[in-house]
């Protein structure tokens, strides 16, 4: 059974209603604290889609809102935020440039149905994430998610005029941390700040931006208003065999990832992680997947930033998320909304992202101090996070040398240390002690 959402030290569960305008207000910070538009931007150059770029990239907006919507009305009901997953790059890429788009999205369709099918009708996904991963794993893995992505949040910190660059992410952040601090007061100017304190921290960090003449609204005249998606818009699909295998495995690595990103969340909103919940989760991750494939965008995941977010405004209600879902909709049937998104700079958006990646670490940190740290678990714990840590710099000469199917794990920090962690605290024998201990903390139930 779910736990009853109970509203403690102001924070509002996954089940209170809030108004809409307090939940599209927080939806808005949900979307803008995304770097949605990053991956198509990095698939559309290697896929060479040229003018369609744009397009491409209002596909992977609408396929966002309606994955979102889906996961969080019928799929695992928590307040999960979908969007383009970074780790089919590589593989969209490879499988574009040597066998052409039919095949890069005919080879999105089957895996996606295969993950659904793991949830319902099979019902095999919930058992398997309840035997191998105990709170040691589910917590390892949350603090994996919170340091692999914290590279992004100075990726674009030395691009060009680095000075103005830093004092951009400078203000973008301190305004942030400013308000954190101050929404710590409850009710009144505490509330307030709390609930817009992204929102704000956005808008300081682009206008500063705008004084360094770093931020450009061309793209957002040349916009359409409004238009409609087309099912298979870049040609019919293709099934090649080895590029559906390829995605098969793939989607298996974004199935790891996104199930590291629902232990966060559920850690943040305390909320157990049943198998009923599990198992639906699975169908509403394989039918976002299958939507990205058939509008033309990429496969979709949940982004840990959003528990970042709603651990910063202590605001859980899935009425925000559903707000988010149907801002990201819209975002995809009105291009010029969606250009106006992607003239926020990536230095403001990526100085927001490292706070988030704070608190997701935090919150991955609190499931393990409930862990007696032994050696077993000293190494369970710790090897995994060197070579997450490791995994993220290894150069690209070496990353170029490895057969794909290595490169499509090393190219995912999170992946490499989440694999690491389940397969260690399967092969070191765990005592009597660590097993009751796990059974007492255990993150689903």
């Amino acid at each position: 059974m779910v736990n009853e959402t109970k509203n403690t030290n102001d924070f509002v569960g996954i089940n209170e209603k809030i108004g809409w305008g307090r939940a599209f207000l927080l939806g808005t910070q949900h979307v803008l604290a995304m770097d949605l538009y990053i991956a198509p931007i990095i698939i559309a150059g290697m896929l060479a889609l040229g003018n369609d770029t744009s397009f491409f990239i209002q596909m992977c907006f609408l396929a966002a809102g309606i994955a979102t919507l889906i996961q969080t009305l019928g799929g695992l009901k928590l307040p999960v935020v979908q969007g383009p997953s970074y780790i089919p790059i590589g593989a969209l890429g490879a499988i574009g440039s040597k066998l052409g788009l039919g095949a890069v999205f005919g080879a999105l369709l089957p895996g996606a149905l295969l993950i659904a099918l793991l949830g319902y009708p099979l019902k095999v996904f919930a058992k398997t994430v309840k035997k191998i991963i105990p709170p040691l794993v589910g917590g390892t893995v949350i603090v994996i998610v919170g340091i692999s992505l914290m590279p992004t949040a100075f990726g674009s910190l030395y691009e060009g005029d680095v000075k103005s660059n830093i004092i951009i992410s400078s203000v973008t952040a301190t305004i942030l941390v400013a308000l954190m601090l101050l929404g710590r007061k409850n009710g009144g100017a505490g509330t307030f700040f709390r609930l817009t304190s992204v929102v704000i921290a956005i808008a300081v960090g682009t206008i500063v931006a705008m004084m360094f003449g770093t931020v450009s609204f061309a793209k957002v005249a040349e916009a359409k208003w409004f238009s409609l998606p087309t099912a298979f818009p870049f040609g019919k699909p293709e099934f090649n065999l080895q590029a559906v295998l390829t995605m098969v495995f793939i989607y298996f690595i974004i199935l790891i990832e996104t199930t590291g990103t629902w232990f966060v969340v559920g850690t943040v909103t305390n909320e157990k992680l049943n198998e009923k919940r599990l198992n639906k989760g699975a169908v509403g991750e394989g039918l976002g997947c299958l939507v990205g494939g058939v509008v033309g965008s990429t496969p979709m995941t949940g982004y840990s930033s959003n528990a970042g977010i709603i651990a910063l405004t202590k605001v859980a209600s899935k009425r925000a998320i559903i707000a988010a879902g149907i801002i990201l909709v819209l975002l995809g049937l009105m291009p010029k909304l969606a250009a106006l998104i992607t003239c926020v700079p990536l230095t403001v958006i990526n100085a927001i992202f490292g706070i988030v990646c704070v608190a997701i670490i935090m919150n991955g940190l609190k499931v393990i101090q409930k862990v007696t740290i032994n050696d077993r678990n000293m190494m369970v714990i710790g090897i995994p996070i060197l070579l997450t840590i490791g995994t993220m710099g290894i150069p690209a000469d070496v990353m170029n040398s490895v057969p794909p199917f290595v490169n499509y794990i090393l190219s995912s920090g999170t992946a490499v240390g989440a694999i690491a962690v389940l397969i260690l605290n399967l092969i070191i024998p765990a005592s009597k002690e660590d097993k009751d201990e796990a059974e007492r903390n255990a993150i689903t139930e």
